[in-house]
């Protein structure tokens, strides 16, 4: 079996790329280092198991030629490319919706071309801002105005799964579409606004830990283990194509609390600093104040749940930050 991992230097993934190098499969990734970084994958390229399997390019997939190749070669395409985090966006709000917008349409464009099976990661951004809980898959979508450009990220990838549905629909292109919401583990990093490798580096450095608005918004995390034995499964499933699926843990909690669950698990010295969102961002950030998915689909699709609960995830990110680079 030959996979394509497109973001495959990225923080999921490069956990995709260990899990199916794991099973025995050849491996490609493309992946422009804008987010990613090889470091990821070092580990991997290293590995005698692994090194003779693994094929890495490092390009954008908005290049033509080199993902004709490689769409061409390969069985199933793992779509994971993105410009993910809000202060990414935010930073490149252009960039970020070319990438996300044309980046999927080149890979899907291709794999029609080829008939190869194909998954796209989707994000629970797309629900825009609602309060209510659980987040369903039907349910409408709110988001704030153009002027915000926080939602431009949303905005693209509901884009990205109408194209793919589209294709689904019109081509018969076999196409899945996971929903991700808070996806957490080793190799995070908090460069782009992921808060929890940002609240555990400054709790391990006992700096302050800054908690954006008033810390009473809501998330659920899942381990990034259990959201790629559901992204192999998913992808393999008949009654996931052509539809839209999230992926993401249940055990709902604010980020204040979060802080300090933090703060505590890492035995830190911090204090806990609030931060209004017009300083931590720009007058265009807005946030989602609750976040919580249905699983019930996943559920019926591939009899998945999510195994690690929080403690346990923010534990394997506070010991691999004690023995990486902070």
């Amino acid at each position: 079996m030959k996979v394509l991992i497109t973001g495959g230097a990225g923080f999921i993934g490069s956990h995709l790329a260990e899990k199916y190098l794991e099973r025995g499969a050849d491996v490609y990734i493309i992946d422009d280092l804008s987010t990613g970084t090889l470091g990821n994958v070092k580990h991997l390229q290293e590995d005698k198991n692994h090194r003779d399997k693994l094929f890495v390019t490092i390009d954008s997939i908005l290049n033509h030629d080199i993902m004709l190749e490689l769409v061409g070669t390969c069985d199933v395409v793992l779509h994971m490319a993105a410009a993910v985090g809000v202060q990414y966006i935010l930073d490149n709000p252009l960039l970020s919706i070319v990438t996300n917008i044309k980046g999927t349409e080149e890979v899907l464009e291709l794999c029609n071309k080829f008939k190869k099976k194909m998954l796209i990661a989707s994000t629970s951004e797309v629900y825009g801002k609602h309060t209510h809980a659980p987040l369903v898959e039907t349910d409408n979508i709110i988001y704030g105005p153009s002027t915000k450009f926080r939602w431009s990220y949303a905005a693209a990838k509901l884009m990205d799964e109408f194209t793919a549905l589209a294709y689904h629909r019109t081509k018969k292109l076999s196409v899945a579409i996971i929903r991700l919401f808070n996806t957490v583990g080793p190799r995070q990093t908090g460069r782009y606004g992921m808060v929890i490798p940002r609240f555990v580096q400054q709790a391990l450095r006992n700096e302050a830990i800054t908690v954006y608005g008033d810390g009473t918004q809501t998330r659920t995390f899942t381990y990034v283990g259990d959201v790629v034995d559901a992204i192999t499964k998913l992808v393999e499933c008949p009654d996931a194509i052509g539809d839209v699926t999230n992926i993401g843990g249940v055990e709902e909690i604010t980020i204040g609390s979060l802080a300090e669950r933090v703060k505590k698990l890492s035995n830190s010295s911090s204090k806990i600093k609030l931060i209004p969102y017009e300083e931590a961002y720009t007058k265009d950030f807005e946030d989602m104040q609750r976040r919580v998915p249905s699983i019930e689909k996943i559920e019926k699709l591939i009899n998945w749940k999510p195994l690690t609960n929080l403690d346990d995830i923010l534990n394997k990110v506070i010991d691999y930050y004690r023995v990486n680079e902070q």
